[in-house]
């Protein structure tokens, strides 16, 4: 993660050398001294404390106040308390303050260097879970990358091709054809696989807060700002960053991304200082950056700074044939989390599904498999269980033109069903209750079939009351 810094504070020299001494070679830490309590405090006022290691008793500023003052300016500040004359009061009101540990003099360096460690990582700990809380992430569970049509065969190569280099890369394609299932692909099988996959939808975050969202703050940077924040970028250091909807990014902040793909460093609001990073960005979105460029909604030269690995999903309609392995996917896995048994398509079903656009492409299938199990207990899904405005838009909802087995079928299927229903409620006199119940179909089925043939019961009552009335 980013670099450390402790503030060592105590008014006898020979403890700063020695805890210095302790501290220089922990990794990515850098170690600051100070003898005089109301300098360090002037220190801690200024941001960018880690840890703070103090002793309890020194001139001017004690360290139970150091603690105190601290506090106010960063209230998740870490702490460690030395002293010579430890006391059961003053270990009480210091861990009151909000000290995590205490150690009595003389000690062994070897023990300072073990609380300092296990206290940064506690630290560290707490920062990332505050901000994974925070994170704004669009959950996509759509396993892994499936398809077995020549359009996603090529996104598997270039995803593979992809992963073996540290590139940045743009990942274009419509809503829900699974870009960030394909970023995933590539951080897990990259080199950073071990480190953070960090996500975050552009256009779910408020323009007011993505700046602080993606690069962190300090303390005091902003109303609310009470202490210095890591941000998401610097959460995924060594990882993978991927930003979806980047054409939602305003103007403002596209400068400054663009900078740091240039450079690798962020500067946090507020802060003065250039923080580096080593991180891998993959960014995704569903509109075209080039007419975003056009209309000057997105610069040229960050189009230019991220179009260097280029990788276009398709959408679903222009992949049929991979729908029928997307449908056993997320029937499979969706049966296990209900605890249900494998269930089954129809053929007829499954052209139906074959059949249909799409808009909404994988993840819209996902959900319409999660919606028929719902609606559906029987063991084979059939186009009944289907949504009817699916079946309509597949275009099986009317009959077929075509001259194969399944389009010859339901054209005769369609002259059944609408003799049956017409006999039916003839027989029934247009009451749809009692030819319902002969029907043997659920409510939803028989509206939907006499929608799909035309069938108006209130007819067939008409004409049975115009018979009444002529005998």
């Amino acid at each position: 993660m980013t670099r450390n810094t402790i503030l060592i504070v105590d008014d006898e020299v020979g403890i700063l050398e020695v805890c210095a001494g302790a501290l220089q070679l922990l990794p990515d830490t850098e170690v600051l001294i100070e003898s005089q309590s109301a300098r360090a405090l002037e220190r801690l006022q200024a941001g960018g404390i880690d840890l703070l290691i103090t002793d309890l008793i020194m001139p001017g500023l004690s360290g139970v106040e150091l603690l105190r003052q601290a506090r106010r300016y960063d209230p998740q500040l870490a702490t460690l308390i030395l002293t010579a004359h430890p006391t059961v009061e003053t270990a009480v009101e210091c861990m009151k303050l909000g000290a995590a540990d205490y150690l009595a003099k003389p000690f062994l360096p070897e023990e300072l260097e073990a609380g300092v460690r296990r206290l940064l990582e506690g630290r560290r700990l707490q920062e990332e879970n505050r901000l994974l809380r925070r994170q704004v992430e669009r959950p996509f569970a759509g396993g892994n990358i499936l398809g077995h049509s020549s359009g996603m065969r090529r996104v598997c190569e270039l995803v593979q091709q992809a992963a073996a280099t540290d590139f940045d890369v743009l990942i274009i394609g419509e809503t829900g054809t699974g870009k960030e299932l394909v970023a995933r692909a590539i951080h897990q099988g990259s080199r950073r696989k071990d480190e953070p996959f960090v996500p975050v939808d552009c256009g779910a975050i408020p323009e007011d807060l993505m700046e602080s969202e993606f690069f962190g703050h300090e303390r005091g940077a902003f109303t609310g700002a009470q202490a210095r924040s890591l941000g998401l970028m610097a959460f995924a250091n060594k990882g993978t960053f991927f930003m979806d909807e980047i054409a939602q990014m305003p103007l403002r902040l596209q400068a400054k991304l663009l900078r740091v793909l240039q450079e690798r460093r962020i500067r946090r609001v507020g802060g003065t200082q250039e923080i580096a990073l080593d991180v891998r960005i993959l960014v995704a979105s569903s509109l075209s950056l080039e007419e975003a460029v056009k209309t000057d909604r997105f610069r040229l030269d960050l189009y230019h700074r991220i179009n260097v690995v280029r990788i276009e999903v398709p959408p679903l309609r222009e992949r049929a044939e991979d729908v029928a392995l997307l449908v056993r996917h997320f029937l499979d896995r969706l049966t296990r989390a209900m605890a249900r048994s494998p269930v089954e398509v129809t053929p007829e079903a499954m052209e139906v599904l074959a059949s249909y656009p799409w808009p909404g492409n994988v993840r819209e299938l996902q959900n319409t498999m999660k919606r028929t199990l719902t609606q559906s207990n029987r063991p084979v899904i059939s186009v009944d269980d289907l949504p009817d405005d699916l079946v309509t838009r597949s275009g099986h909802g009317s009959g077929g033109t075509g001259s194969g087995f399944f389009a010859q079928r339901e054209r005769r299927l369609a002259v059944f069903e609408k003799e049956y229903f017409r006999t039916l409620l003839g027989t029934s006199q247009g009451d749809v209750i009692a030819a319902i119940r002969e029907a043997q179909l659920p409510r939803g089925t028989f509206y939907r079939l006499l929608k799909k043939h035309a069938l108006n019961p209130a007819e067939f009552r008409s004409r049975s009351e115009n018979l009444t009335a002529r005998t």
